[in-house]
């Protein structure tokens, strides 16, 4: 059956019979492509229940339906699962990692913004996390910042009040510059934060950010911070 150049829709032949098959099955590829919202690029089991017009981006190492699929679109359509190819340049928001990605030689990558000829790409990413404040001087979160990134900076909010001696905090790393991402942060639900690196900020190994308590030690609470970062990603042999 002849497709059209893009987005590869099925066209009518002259004189088809059950025109509305062709044409139906032409405008549920064009629903799924147009504004492309993917569930998950990295599901690689189908999932056992899914909704008229779920789209998936296929991942390496997919099973059942989608094997032998990697790097395509399943779009689930009356009844069963669809597949289509997507082109370079492609953008889509992946929906379980809240985050939009760029399509290149098969793969997704999250935080796109440019791309090389042959794959060399810059990603932006923010990586947001809810931190429990443990009691004493200082409360560390994991390593949130990843290896090889360079960090713009760090906003946060209080979640829930911070209790103990503290009268007030800082953000920054332990063993540098424990104040690098601001200082004199106030303590109530609601209170936020926004530290610009100064100088884009490379880390060379994963990082934690460390919370220190100013006047005082904490005693609890709850922070949301969320690390604002470029990263840079490989050419292909």
């Amino acid at each position: 059956m002849a497709e059209t150049a893009k987005l590869m829709l099925p066209l009518l032949e002259a004189a088809q019979a059950q025109k509305h098959v062709t044409v139906n099955e032409a405008l549920v590829r064009l629903d799924a492509a147009a504004h492309l919202s993917l569930l998950s690029i990295s599901t690689a089991t189908p999932p056992g229940f899914a909704a008229e017009g779920d789209v998936y981006g296929v991942p390496t190492g997919a099973v059942n339906d989608w094997a032998g699929q990697a790097g395509r679109l399943a779009v689930y359509s009356n009844g069963g699962w669809q597949f289509m190819d997507a082109a370079t340049g492609w953008r889509a928001w992946v929906v379980d990692e809240a985050a939009a990605a760029l399509f290149d030689d098969g793969d997704w990558l999250v935080g796109g913004v440019s791309i090389s000829s042959n794959g060399a790409g810059q990603l932006a990413r923010v990586i947001e996390v809810d931190h429990a404040i443990l009691a004493g001087a200082t409360s560390a979160t994991a390593a949130i910042i990843p290896s090889g990134a360079i960090v713009l900076g760090v906003t946060g909010r209080v979640l829930t009040s911070i209790t103990g001696a503290a009268t007030s905090w800082r953000l920054g790393i332990a063993g540098g510059s424990d104040d690098r991402y601001g200082s004199g942060i106030g303590l109530s639900a609601g209170s936020w934060m926004r530290g610009v690196t100064g100088t884009p900020q490379a880390y060379y190994a994963e990082t934690a950010l460390t919370l220190t308590g100013e006047g005082g030690d904490f005693a609890g609470g709850a922070v949301r911070l969320a690390v604002h970062l470029t990263e840079l990603s490989l050419p292909r042999a």
